[in-house]
């Protein structure tokens, strides 16, 4: 079954550069994001009770965008190969700052990726004192 890329928008009262250290370093996303993460060169192996998953980062801009992929699963990279990726957005009229998170999931499956991102999002605002 194919899954569907959609797009989630959350507004942060943050600087571009606290919130990308969260979305971009092994200590930062081991705060929200998983149980613990460890890097080695490109590959993050995320820890969730005990089960270990690993990711390649494939893109990353300071403090604009980190974009990666799940290395388990068989895709060929192009452009329409499935990703995760975090992107921040800070509005040089109001000043606001937005994380714009793009992901893909089972049509079936959707709304609880969309919870557990909220879920998600909800613990790093939290760690981040907002």
């Amino acid at each position: 079954m194919s899954k569907t890329k959609y797009t989630l928008e959350y507004p942060f009262n943050s600087s571009p550069a606290v919130l990308f250290n969260r979305l971009s370093t092994a200590s930062g996303l081991s705060e929200w994001f998983a149980d613990d993460v460890y890097v080695n060169e490109k590959t993050y192996t995320f820890v969730w009770d005990g089960a270990e998953q690993k990711a390649e980062m494939l893109s990353r801009k300071n403090p604009e965008h980190v974009k990666f992929q799940w290395i388990e699963e068989d895709i060929v990279l192009g452009e329409d190969a499935e990703f995760f990726e975090f992107r921040i957005r800070k509005d040089d009229l109001t000043g606001e700052t937005a994380l714009i998170i793009t992901d893909f999931a089972d049509d079936d499956d959707k709304e609880d990726a969309i919870e557990l991102w909220d879920t998600q999002i909800s613990t790093l605002k939290h760690k981040l004192g907002i």
